[in-house]
């Protein structure tokens, strides 16, 4: 083993090497590299793969379509850390190869290739050897006897017929001779489970599942009577369901509707505001039942194929039994006071943050016990309320913590934040992260935003949601139940994970105060309670749609990938395509949007053919996975979308060839 050749640009690559770039179970994962060296020798490389639990493989590497560069395909199959390293080498046999092959084309015979003969059977004696070595006695007897040919009588043609034959090819593929093989980094893989990269998010308020009185007065709900709104997720495709806090609500200083400091005895307080003097983190809410009620929903909803996620909110009420127990844990102001968080202009008089700077081994061994004990109680999946403001060490210790002894534990990053810091998350363990989609309403803005995480493909994976219990965007407030329509398709086939929160189905709307992004009676104060069937029955509801987005997207594989996300061109800033195929079974879906809630739109399509695979000329029949209708399609095609009838074609395109599949895998990985 030595360093005589060059190894450069190896790729998936995070923070150069720093942290495992990601994967998931079922992924296939490119790997590429630049491979050369001085001269004309021939050059290849090999993949070596260590799979958790320690077996390795080795495989060769194909030639990219640039020169000097190198790919394979990784195809993960168990979830853990797995490992990685390229291995360039010298071949001797396709140095040989193309030196005869070169001679013999420009008339050298027999007596002028003795050496040649030699040269290329001492290469072959090496290979029989190895062949012998590992027992495979058809393969050596195939090398030797291209070796004696070599060695033989007849004509340069006869003695290297065998030599420069298909088979001799394939044997040395499989097992090549190797020289000045060089050994370049070990890089890391995590490989989640499947959900990491591919799920649908519906967000719902236990409390608010318990319907109303006889007065027409809301009911406080339990986890008995949030089965119904399992049911409701499960029914509209949905297969996660997250859960805002649900541990006792602080009375000090709590919040009344609409987020006033002048409560009414009955208001609920904010659910983000955790802890009283019935428990913290590691309790549940006494109104909403006990942890054997918790237990029993989320074994429910695996039941109806749905998991349960739960808020992770570091923040106390102020008579959290932290508060009292761990004063440390907190900031402290001149005046003797604990900070309360703020946000200008907002105010959160209900919360104290902790500070992390403060007993930091403390704050972790309790944090680590508040998670330890939820996921004993079959909870898998954590979505983590403003992690950006929380030390990026402590989430990386944690995450790596409770990932080695439960990889299957997901935390989704509700950073709505700085790249730097949503990355940089991700990169320290977050298995999904928010991003800022719900303000990309733009074509321009929607393309430029999925290029940069496209560029972050290998460390961080989004989770589209259409709209939170803190964000209700303007594009909502006023473009109509179409705008419902047209956000839900985006997110659902742009992202591999996407999500909606309660309320979605029924178009609200309606902000606080003009120009402000908070829901008029937000659900964060208090109970709002919703009647599903009645408003679909009276076709008031977007519920038929998110099941067809949902259906949809369990069809067809390539919806469940981000790294062949490809925009193609519209002659129309209103109307927005993308692409998307999965590696595996070439499905190829193309979905066309319209971006307009109130008009008609119409354009040309113009599709990059080699994108999907297929010649320029190319011409195929597609299918509407909404409307069911079929279409002739080449290159330009026309497109009109009319929000009162259909927002979106989410069509399915006839997949190309299996090795056009793997180039384009390799393709879509390069992107920078």
């Amino acid at each position: 083993m030595n360093d005589r050749l060059a190894i450069d640009e190896v790729r998936p690559l995070v923070s150069c090497g720093r942290f495992p770039s990601k994967s998931v179970v079922g992924e296939i994962l490119p790997i590429s590299a630049i491979v050369w060296r001085e001269g004309h020798d021939a050059l290849s490389a090999s993949l070596v793969v260590r799979r958790p639990g320690g077996l390795s493989s080795r495989t060769t590497m194909a030639p990219g379509a640039e020169p000097d560069t190198v790919h394979a395909l990784l195809h993960t199959d168990v979830p853990g850390m797995w490992s990685f390293r390229v291995e360039a080498w010298s071949d001797p046999f396709a140095t040989w190869r193309s030196g005869i092959t070169k001679k013999m084309d420009a008339g050298q015979d027999t007596d002028m290739l003795g050496n040649e003969f030699e040269v290329g059977a001492r290469v072959l004696d090496l290979a029989v050897t190895r062949a012998t070595t590992a027992g495979e006695a058809d393969r050596a007897a195939l090398l030797s006897g291209a070796a004696d040919a070599l060695r033989g009588d007849g004509d340069a043609a006869t003695r290297t017929e065998r030599a420069l034959s298909a088979e001799v090819a394939a044997a040395l593929a499989a097992d090549p001779v190797r020289e000045l093989v060089t050994v370049g980094q070990t890089h890391r893989v995590w490989v989640d489970r499947r959900e990491a990269q591919f799920s649908s998010w519906y967000e719902f308020f236990p409390r608010s599942t318990g319907g109303w009185d006889e007065q027409g007065r809301p009911v406080h709900g339990t986890f008995a009577t949030s089965r119904a709104y399992i049911d409701h997720a499960a029914d509209l495709g949905f297969d996660v369901v997250y859960l805002p806090p649900i541990h006792p609500i602080g009375e000090i200083n709590r919040k009344g509707r609409n987020n006033t400091l002048t409560p009414d005895p009955d208001d609920v307080g904010s659910p983000w505001a955790i802890g009283s003097r019935d428990g913290g983190h590691d309790a549940v809410h006494p109104e909403l039942g006990t942890t054997e009620d918790f237990r029993g929903l989320v074994e429910y909803a695996g039941e109806r194929g749905v998991e349960v996620a739960l808020d992770l909110a570091l923040q106390c009420a102020p008579d959290h039994p932290w508060a009292a127990e761990h004063p440390e844990w907190f900031t402290v102001l001149p005046d003797g006071h604990i900070a309360y968080a703020e946000n200008p202009p907002k105010k959160y008089q209900d919360i104290y943050p902790i500070n992390f700077d403060n007993d930091p081994e403390g704050i972790y061994a309790e944090v680590l016990r508040v998670v330890r004990h939820w996921t004993s109680l079959g909870v898998r999946i954590f979505r983590v309320d403003n992690p950006h403001t929380k030390p990026a060490d402590f989430w990386n210790r944690l995450i790596s913590e409770v990932k080695r002894t439960e990889p299957d534990v997901l935390f989704l990053a509700e950073a709505f934040t700085r790249p730097a810091r949503l990355f940089g998350l991700a990169k320290r363990g977050f298995s999904q992260s928010y991003t800022y989609f719900t303000w990309k309403t733009t074509k321009a803005d929607l393309v430029e935003f999925c290029e940069q995480l496209l560029a972050h493909v290998d460390e961080a994976r989004p989770n589209m949601f259409t709209n939170t219990p803190d964000i209700l965007h303007e594009s909502l407030q006023r473009g109509g139940p179409a705008m419902f329509a047209i956000r839900a398709a985006l997110a659902a086939t742009l992202s591999p994970a996407w999500g909606v929160y309660s309320g979605f189905e029924l178009y609200e709307w309606q902000p606080v105060t003009e120009g402000s992004e908070e829901y008029l009676d937000s659900e964060k104060y208090q109970l709002r309670p919703r009647d599903f069937a009645a408003a679909e029955a009276a076709g008031q509801s977007l519920a038929p749609w998110l099941r067809a987005l949902n259906r949809i997207r369990r069809e067809h594989p390539a919806l469940q990938q981000l790294r062949t996300l490809h925009f193609h061109d519209v002659d129309n800033d209103r109307i927005i395509a993308y692409s998307k195929i999965d590696p595996a079974t070439g499905d190829t879906v193309l979905t066309v949007v319209t971006l307009d809630s109130l008009g008609v739109q119409e354009g040309t399509l113009h599709l990059d053919m080699s994108a999907l695979g297929y010649d320029d000329d190319a011409r195929f029949s597609v299918r509407d996975e909404v409307s069911g209708n079929e279409f002739h399609w080449g290159s330009s095609n026309y497109v009109r979308l009319e929000p009162w009838s259909a927002v979106a074609h989410i069509v399915s395109i006839p997949p190309c060839s299996g090795a056009r599949r793997v180039e384009l895998s390799y393709r879509t990985h390069t992107v920078d």
